[in-house]
């Protein structure tokens, strides 16, 4: 047999191995008749490669498996009394480590009032989740929503289902000894809960841990423990790598900050001779955490908070895509005067803020009277440094936008008061910045009682 270019073709003989095809070794190449060693060399130099090749893509293929697998499934039941900002801290801080959060209500509608007041939308009814697996269920607090929860047949079950099976799942605040204990599953374990409903956890093994962890099991105190809380479950789900990834952008505190937390500038007292009336207008795309934390906290301190949304309905979803449901709509909430105008931030809702006529006409008019305003995150730059509401005053922001904020002095300070302007810099930021307000307003005893029922160190 004459060694040609036509022995070339007997290389495309395949074999189909279901991830590639492997090439067949033909029997004309064998030593004997017709042998041809330039046509077995060319043979066998792509078999190496195929090999080769195959070997790269079994590889691939495993990786990509992991990295669609990665995306963790997580339950965060809501009822009505639950406390908004744990849970809304629940949500989008395990959505900003990349989980697949399902919020469902134990309630026959989707919408359910929170503890403050703050009306919250579900994705879902609790009973369209009997089917799902979870990577982890976690019940936020708040009174009477933990009752709510508790007494949600169809929520034992899937948490019940979801401890036998091994899966992580946790409490905070009332739910660990209102719904937890009462199901049973705090059982031996170390457990904690808010200070006033520590003495209903029955185990010997209770502690005043801020977020104390038994197995699959993790409980934590209150609203101001809520984010170290939610960042424990992302590093039970994805580990301390992502974990540090999710809290920079946060502006949390760390043991090693050496930042300042407040800095007061040109003091001017912040008195009013009746309920102080704040207007805290949300967009879609707010930062959700920050806008709760803020209508939360002022809420606590007696305030007359009015949402007013920017939007063209009620409804607007949050950076995180949490449903939140004004009060108002700022055409119609533009009408009353307010003592304080306060924005929370986010992308885009900070850009949508700053678009807004009728909220800008508001925020100018407040500076002019002067009367109270402030801005946290992306809001300083984006909105008040954009329309020149921080002319000649000291302001802080979000990391990724201090360089829009003129006066460079305080930038990088927490909280940042200059006269009748206070701004902030971020979520893990809001606790305070609120609380900064809340002290103004009514003195610093007013403060701190709130801060302590929230289980908050301030300040």
């Amino acid at each position: 047999m004459a060694c040609n270019g036509n022995m070339l073709g007997l290389l495309g003989v395949r074999k189909s191995t279901g991830l590639v095809s492997s090439l067949v070794y033909p029997s004309s190449l064998k030593v004997g008749k017709g042998f041809c060693p330039l046509v077995a060399q060319a043979f066998l130099a792509r078999v190496k490669f195929t090999r080769s090749f195959c070997a790269s893509l079994a590889e691939v293929k495993p990786a990509v498996s992991t990295m669609a697998s990665a995306q963790k499934k997580v339950l965060v039941p809501i009822g009505f009394g639950t406390e908004e900002m744990e849970a809304v801290i629940l949500i989008d801080v395990l959505r900003r480590a990349g989980s697949d959060v399902t919020v469902a209500s134990v309630e026959t509608d989707l919408q359910i009032e929170a503890s403050r007041r703050v009306k919250l939308v579900a994705d879902m009814l609790i009973s369209n989740c009997t089917e799902e697996t979870f990577d982890l269920v976690v019940l936020p607090g708040g009174m009477p929503g933990s009752t709510r929860l508790r007494d949600s047949e169809i929520l034992q079950s899937i948490t019940k289902k979801q401890a036998a099976d091994g899966r992580l799942y946790g409490a905070v605040c009332a739910a660990p000894a209102v719904a937890l204990e009462t199901w049973g599953l705090l059982k031996g374990l170390r457990a904690t809960c808010h200070p006033s409903f520590i003495n209903q956890l029955s185990s010997s093994l209770t502690v005043g841990s801020r977020v104390q962890k038994d197995g699959i099991v993790t409980t934590s105190r209150g609203p101001g423990t809520t984010m170290e809380f939610a960042l424990s479950f992302v590093e039970q789900l994805y580990g301390k790598e992502k974990t540090d990834e999710v809290t920079k952008p946060m502006v949390m505190r760390t043991k090693d900050d050496s930042g300042l937390v407040k800095q007061e500038f040109n003091r001017v007292e912040w008195s009013f001779s009746k309920t102080p009336h704040i207007l805290v207008p949300i967009a879609n795309g707010s930062e959700e955490m920050e806008a709760v934390i803020i209508i939360d906290v002022l809420r606590r301190s007696n305030a007359d908070v009015v949402v007013a949304s920017v939007e063209e309905t009620l409804e607007i979803l949050a950076s995180r895509n949490v449903k939140i449901v004004a009060d108002k709509l700022i055409e119609d909430a533009s009408s009353s005067a307010y003592d304080l105008i306060v924005l929370p931030g986010g992308m885009p809702g900070a850009e949508r803020l700053s678009k807004t006529e009728s909220l800008i006409k508001l925020l100018k008019e407040q500076a002019d009277s002067k009367k109270v305003y402030g801005a946290i995150c992306a809001s300083p730059a984006v909105v008040l440094e954009a329309h020149g509401l921080l002319k000649e005053k000291k302001a802080t922001a979000h990391p990724s936008f201090s360089k829009k904020i003129a006066d460079q002095s305080a930038v990088s300070t927490r909280v940042v008061i200059d006269g009748n302007l206070i701004t902030s810099r971020g979520p893990g930021t809001a606790m305070e910045f609120a609380l900064a307000i809340v002290e103004k307003i009514f003195g610093q005893e007013k403060a701190t009682g709130i801060a302590e029922a929230m289980v908050f160190p301030y300040p």
